[in-house]
């Protein structure tokens, strides 16, 4: 199972390396990573989420009742727990506690999906892909912003409406809206478009983790409690509970497998953007992404091997 894992994960690894290096090289420093991650957060992944939600089917869309209830279970229900835990048990400020949750609870299946996922069960793969991408846009990503966009803004006087308001405006939000809504209308744009809009949407994954390597060696890997704690609840403890979970549901084993496995992925990148352009806790959430994404060798291996057998 190794042999699955490793030539599904390489990708990721070597990328955040070249990232690393070129960090290193002084190629990059972390104000020119700032401005790819800009880049990534206003086009690239706007562009390639619409573009891969409008390549589904309405009736592929609503026919996902359980992996759906499952994914849901672990990203809404995941990204909830660790925020009030971290929040009101730990009392750490509100925009820690959204991007921990993040980390937590939001698999980089939409930056990696595809080569993870792809390589290890084709194309059903394409189902909890598109599910994951849409939970973590419509739900994760929007909350984030909403909570570290409250908690920086000058005007405390401003009101919750504002920064819903503010939150929309965002491409990243409402790109996947909009291509949730034209499916649900069973509208379709042509596939000749929808190709164009893939040339700059697919560079989002590479950008992203490229960024990500620069930042990483910015801002220098710390291996305290709280990335201890974040990699043991992001790489083991959630997998592990969604497990639970599956069973209970008496799901199939290729729904066990893909949900488990969904959950597994390494911490997604879009952490690390948000860090950095909300100038919150950037270290930790950079290092959370490098040493989740090291172990889940190790963690997705020990899964796929429990799986499988």
């Amino acid at each position: 199972m190794i042999d699955l894992i490793i030539p599904a994960l390489l990708p990721i690894v070597v990328t955040l390396l070249l990232g690393f290096i070129a960090g290193w090289h002084h190629d990059f420093d972390a104000g020119q990573g700032a401005v790819l991650n800009r880049m990534v957060m206003l086009y690239a992944l706007p562009l390639t989420l619409f573009a891969g939600m409008m390549g589904l089917s309405r009736s592929v869309l609503l026919a996902q009742g359980v992996i759906a209830v499952i994914l849901l279970a672990g990203m809404v229900g995941g990204y909830l727990l660790v925020f009030l835990l971290v929040r009101y048990l730990f009392r750490q400020k509100p925009g820690l506690a959204a991007l921990l949750a993040l980390s937590v609870s939001g698999p980089a299946v939409p930056f990696v999906g595809v080569p993870v996922l792809g390589h290890l069960y084709g194309t059903i793969s394409t189902i909890p892909i598109a599910l994951c991408s849409i939970i973590m846009n419509l739900f994760q990503v929007p909350l984030t912003i909403l909570i570290l966009s409250s908690a920086d803004t000058e005007k405390k006087d401003d009101s919750f409406l504002q920064h819903i308001v503010h939150t929309l405006k965002e491409p990243v939000v409402w790109a996947p809206v909009l291509a949730l809504i034209l499916l649900l209308c069973n509208l379709h744009i042509p596939a000749a478009f929808r190709s164009a809009l893939q040339l700059l949407g697919g560079t989002t994954g590479g950008v992203a983790l490229f960024a990500s390597g620069v930042i990483l060696y910015s801002y220098h890997v710390v291996f305290n409690r709280t990335v201890i704690l974040s990699i043991v609840a992001k790489n083991i403890l959630l997998p592990l509970l969604i497990m639970a979970l599956a069973i209970w549901l008496h799901t199939d084993r290729q729904t066990l497998s893909l949900s488990v496995i969904s959950m597994a992925i390494p911490t997604a990148s879009v952490c690390v953007i948000l860090a950095v352009q909300y100038k919150t806790a950037g270290q930790e959430i950079a290092s959370i992404l490098f040493f989740s994404t090291l172990f889940s060798i190790l963690t997705m291996g020990g899964l796929l091997y429990y799986l499988a057998g």
